[in-house]
């Protein structure tokens, strides 16, 4: 995982996405796992910002808390 800002920023970013976007979390990673299948961090977020017209830091944040809540659930 490739995080280029700090824990405070993401967690700021993260919580101001519903807002930003006008899409929850919960959709956001709905459409990664329906989305194409990219294995690299910066593949996805290249594909959230073209394909959904998302900013930067936006889409690194969506990838990252995805990235972590899924790595959470392997660990249960």
């Amino acid at each position: 995982m490739s995080l280029h800002h700090s824990e405070e920023t993401h967690s700021k970013l993260v919580e101001r996405i519903p807002q930003v976007t006008g899409r929850e979390l919960h959709e956001w990673f709905k459409t990664l796992e329906n989305g194409p299948a990219f294995l690299r961090f910066e593949e996805r977020v290249n594909w959230l910002r073209d394909e959904h017209g998302l900013s930067h830091g936006h889409a690194t944040a969506i990838i990252h808390e995805h990235d972590r809540r899924r790595a959470s659930r392997a660990f249960r």
